[in-house]
């Protein structure tokens, strides 16, 4: 299903299971989050294009107007798995989009950390219908970890309306596509026999549940919140809480201008040099040196 280009893929945890066993679970697992098992999904979601020009602002009403009476609008494509592996659909079946090499990579921290003792729990930040916390949770039981917790930091109710400047134009707050509630995803958590005590749920924007979270340490970061503002306000109150040896994962560094200028202004400001390695084209990752 396609290899991550990390380093952080060579897994060599064993906790007395049956690692075959484990290992097959977990990549059928992440088949099924990420729809690469079913190519009926890649009817692709068409969804209001973040910018500017008529062109845009004119697909984003209409898009809008349509998901305001119910409906949702697709468009048909063949199913591609190198766009599936590197989550550059937006399949209509799957619970996440970051595709299979993200999901790899996601996977190889998750297993670094614990093979190397790095203290913390794990959270996203923007986690849609929740599977790539799904995995983070799945990979724990995999491995008998009972002292860790998955925390998922949303709105769930869709992206905020831009407030900064430098967001403008990229308004997708009207998107009712990427508005899913607390409730359907624990209820995918359920479908997945995964929603326990260890699975931790912070709603509200960001800037407002983040800063006082009770999160002491962290062992992996994740951002999914697109954004400059979400992407700063994320970096602002959780990385001095991410762990020496963890690993913060960007998932729309390259995808979104405004989230890696974020980035890069946070590493410029705080000195940070652990180098940032490249997953698919799309997302990045370092380790905390």
């Amino acid at each position: 299903m396609g290899e991550s280009t990390t380093d952080t893929t060579e897994y060599s945890l064993s906790y007395g299971g049956n690692q075959v066993a484990d290992n097959a679970y977990l990549r059928l697992l992440k088949g099924c989050l990420t729809g690469y098992l079913y190519p009926e999904s890649s009817y692709l979601q068409l969804y209001p294009t973040p910018g500017f020009g008529l062109w845009t602002w004119v697909r984003r009403i209409v898009l809008q107007a349509f998901e305001g009476r119910g409906f949702r609008v697709f468009k048909v494509m063949p199913f591609e798995p190198s766009l599936r592996e590197n989550g550059a659909d937006w399949p209509s079946i799957c619970y996440s989009m970051i595709g299979l090499k993200r999901m790899d990579n996601l996977q190889g921290c998750i297993e670094t950390v614990l093979r190397d003792g790095v203290p913390g729990d794990f959270i996203e930040t923007g986690v849609w219908r929740g599977g790539a916390c799904i995995l983070m949770r799945a990979v724990l039981k995999v491995h008998n970890v009972d002292d860790r917790d998955v925390w998922l930091a949303d709105s769930f109710r869709g992206l905020p309306p831009p407030s900064l400047e430098i967001d403008r134009g990229y308004d997708l707050s009207g998107h009712r596509y990427m508005a899913v509630g607390m409730e359907a995803v624990r209820d995918s958590f359920r479908r997945f026999d995964l929603l326990d005590e260890h699975v931790k749920f912070l709603q509200g924007w960001f800037k407002d549940t983040l800063p006082s979270s009770p999160i002491k340490r962290l062992a992996v970061l994740r951002l999914d919140g697109d954004l400059y503002e979400s992407t700063m306000d994320v970096l602002t109150s959780l990385y001095d809480r991410l762990s020496p040896g963890g690993f913060a994962i960007v998932d729309d560094y390259h995808t979104w201008p405004n989230c890696r200028r974020a980035v890069d202004e946070f590493r410029a400001q705080r000195g940070i040099s652990d180098p940032i390695q490249e997953i698919d084209g799309s997302a990045v990752f370092w380790r905390r040196g």
